[in-house]
């Protein structure tokens, strides 16, 4: 018996989205307008490569933004439950994938000590160039026209899958945690014994329920939680069974 947990990171496991938290970096705290409404729906990753270079032109350097990269406050409940995880690894393979990048996610696991509760990271790579400027790149290539360009998750989680059958490992049931509209396709992915658990209040919550409406209900189970205490009261029944 062994247990697949897929987390998003952005609003699941942080509290915070890592991406607009770097803004306390820049001068006065704020973007200048032009380079906010610069965004483009489905073009996220670009529009953060612009943001880098604006903190990059204006100084600041990888030790200030991990010093405010770590500051930011995990989810209501989120410590416990990956302590939880983390001393039951035998039952739970541990698995984020996510809209952010290696570097923050990184900084922010490790300064917690949270690095080993994960087997794997699947995020946008980063890096810091000979200049000392952050920079992002895409996380794969696909065809999914639900998701943003730069990653779909449901590809991401297949492909996991797959990798992990071949080495002789199947899961018993997925347990897939998230928030955001991004986190619909790989839900809509998951078998009827798997189960999503969307945070309470946000989108991912909003479009299954809108999916239930229309008649077309995601085939998985689907359990909200609004602390990560919910999680692990679930994956403490999970494991009794």
């Amino acid at each position: 018996m062994k247990f697949l947990l897929v987390f998003d990171f952005d609003h699941t496991i942080i509290d915070e989205n890592s991406d607009t938290w770097i803004v306390k970096c820049a001068p006065e705290r704020k973007l200048p307008n032009g380079l906010r409404h610069s965004y483009q729906p489905g073009h996220w990753t670009e529009y953060m490569g612009r943001v880098f270079v604006y903190l990059g032109d204006n100084g600041v350097k990888e030790d200030e933004m991990k010093r405010t990269m770590t500051t930011i406050p995990f989810t209501a409940g989120m410590i416990d439950l990956l302590g939880f995880i983390g001393e039951n690894k035998e039952l739970f393979d541990c698995i984020i994938v996510s809209d952010s990048n290696t570097v923050f996610i990184d900084w922010i696991l490790k300064a917690a000590d949270f690095h080993k509760v994960f087997d794997e990271v699947f995020t946008n790579p980063a890096a810091f160039s000979s200049t000392g400027y952050l920079t992002v790149q895409h996380f794969h290539a696909h065809h999914c026209a639900k998701c943003p360009k730069n990653l779909c998750k449901r590809k991401v989680l297949k492909e996991f899958l797959d990798k992990q059958l071949e080495r002789g490992v199947s899961y018993t049931q997925i347990v897939y945690i998230g928030d955001g509209g991004n986190d619909l396709c790989p839900v809509m992915f998951l078998k009827k014994n798997d189960i999503a658990m969307p945070r309470q209040g946000y989108t991912l919550e909003k479009k299954i329920s809108q999916l239930a409406q229309s008649l077309s209900p995601v085939q998985c189970s689907v359990l909200v939680w609004s602390s990560a205490i919910d999680i692990m009261s679930y994956l403490k029944l999970l494991i009794k069974e």
